[in-house]
């Protein structure tokens, strides 16, 4: 357990950190498995609308650290690729 003051106050810090990048993380994962599950399901039109809000959620995170910047470019640039195979 912390005893100092500042390992205290650390703890605090990250704890509130957690929950915040929590938010960020658990909307970019569930955007990215709907726009995956409706890949899947051959609904492409649902698929495509969906796109702009996984790169806003993608963007977001890696704007706030949550995720690296060329982290949030591969994941856009893996979906997008998985969308247009699924096309052809």
């Amino acid at each position: 357990m912390a005893i100092t003051q500042s390992a205290k106050k650390a703890i605090r810090q990250n704890k509130r950190r957690r929950a915040r990048n929590l938010v960020y993380l658990s909307k970019m994962r569930n955007l990215i498995k709907e726009v995956k599950f409706f890949i899947s399901q051959k609904k492409l039109k649902e698929a495509k609308e969906f796109l702009p809000k996984v790169y806003q959620a993608l963007d977001k995170a890696a704007k706030v650290g949550v995720i690296k910047k060329n982290t949030a470019s591969r994941k856009k640039s893996r979906i997008t690729k998985l969308l247009d195979k699924s096309f052809k």
